[in-house]
């Protein structure tokens, strides 16, 4: 075996890159993702501290001269509210590095976790995130011209910080341990034009607003379905503590629950005809969740035949190249690779016909087999893939140390079963 350094200092440039380029969210999820998270933000408008400054930015907006100053007005407001949520899912992401080496600890994703759990419960109404009066006073401190709509925008999130606070923190916390600048920053950009559009076409159309639904109880209502999300990304960061069973139980459950909340226990009431509707479908949603997730588990197709790692030698002597995937339960990136690549049907029909695969799960410590082999190949982290050639010599710029969709890990497959023996 190649005994040079193989661990997170020591890989090849191209092995990081494909990780970096694709990330955890692709496909018809990133697309799901970004229109679930647009439209929180566009919810979060409809919360107690947001809603009761539509009027007066209506108002603001309404006195520029001109529709051409409104829609400049408010194109400033947004790039504000952009602006800031953007740079913090930039920041968030860029320390990914140190979040994803947390989220090896399980303990880290229990202290996660309540963390997310107690922001929920603010949203429940248990308790307040409030800001400093003296910076909600230079936060609200009127400003004229195009920089003044701009600066309105830049702190809107101060003033509404007691309501979308605990559902930013949260976001900012799985957008860390995805760790990609880019899906950092587009998550938030996205958030903020959920945010900021329902502002920018009230203002422009002013005129033609008859009446806007009254303040009142139905905006609790709102800020529950926030916690509600909240609750849903703390299931989200316990799932690897558990088996793939009960992690998906745990999932449904909540979203059972909330269902259950949302639509029938809370008895909240509104003036307007259409909150009743509103509660349904939040409910409803939450019930096709549930259904969803535990459908993809009873119907989901067999995966990639991992075997004992006894078997290197057998697969050497048949002439046959390995790949050996070091994971553990509580890893995340882990249990992505094995639910969706893994379990792709082109990765499944490749492997089986021209690889030897081998598990070796990192969950327990203790296995001297397994201590051998994290030795022999230099093993720093969990999900790491290795990948040997035909006489079981590593092929080091093949190694892999994050998620991997199916379709550049499939290349991966196919750079290995090239290279003669």
């Amino acid at each position: 075996m190649d005994s040079s350094p193989a661990g997170a200092g020591g890989l090849d440039q191209a092995s990081q890159a494909a990780p970096d380029s694709y990330g955890p969210l692709h496909g018809w999820a990133m697309i799901w993702t970004l229109l679930g998270i647009f439209a929180g933000g566009m919810a979060l408008n409809l919360t107690p501290c947001v809603y009761p400054l539509i009027p007066i930015t209506v108002s603001y907006f309404g006195s520029r001269s001109g529709k051409g100053g409104v829609v400049g007005h408010g194109l400033c407001y947004v790039g504000g509210i952009a602006f800031t949520n953007s740079m913090l899912g930039l920041f968030a992401a860029l320390t990914g590095g140190l979040m994803g080496a947390l989220l090896q600890h399980p303990a880290v994703l229990v202290i996660i976790a309540a963390l997310l759990v107690a922001l929920a419960f603010s949203q429940f109404g248990f308790w307040e995130l409030r800001v400093p009066y003296a910076l909600m006073q230079a936060a609200t401190k009127s400003h004229a011209g195009y920089m003044g709509s701009l600066f309105m925008g830049l702190m809107m999130g101060i003033v509404a910080a007691p309501c979308i606070g605990p559902f930013v923190l949260g976001l900012l916390t799985w957008v860390a341990s995805l760790g990609s600048p880019w899906l950092g920053f587009i998550i938030f950009f996205t958030l903020s034009l959920g945010l900021g559009l329902p502002f920018f076409f009230l203002a422009v159309f002013s005129n033609s607003i008859n009446k806007l639904p009254g303040s009142g109880e139905w905006m609790l209502w709102v800020r529950k379905l926030m916690g509600w999300v909240l609750m849903g990304m703390a299931a989200y960061f316990l799932q690897p503590l558990f088996s793939k069973t009960a992690g998906t139980f745990i999932m449904a459950g909540v979203a059972l629950s909330a269902g259950i909340h949302l639509g029938w226990v809370d008895k909240t009431k509104a003036t307007f005809k259409a909150f009743g509707w509103i509660k349904m479908t939040a409910a409803m949603a939450a019930l096709v969740f549930m259904t969803l997730t535990l459908g993809t588990f009873f119907t989901r197709g067999a995966g990639a035949g991992f075997r004992s790692h006894e078997v290197l030698a057998q697969a050497k002597e048949m002439n046959r190249p390995v790949i050996i995937d070091f994971s553990a339960d509580w890893c995340s990136p882990c249990r992505e690779l094995d639910e969706i690549t893994f379990h792709d049907s082109r990765v499944v029909e490749m492997a089986e016909k021209e690889f030897t695969l081998v598990k070796v799960d990192l969950t327990r410590k203790g296995d001297p087999a397994y201590e051998k082999l994290l030795k022999e190949y230099r093993i720093k982290g969990v999900p790491t893939v290795v990948f040997l050639d035909r006489s079981g010599k590593e092929i080091r710029e093949l190694r892999l140390v994050d998620f991997e969709p199916p379709a550049p890990f499939l290349e991966r497959m196919i750079k290995a079963k090239t290279i003669p023996k």
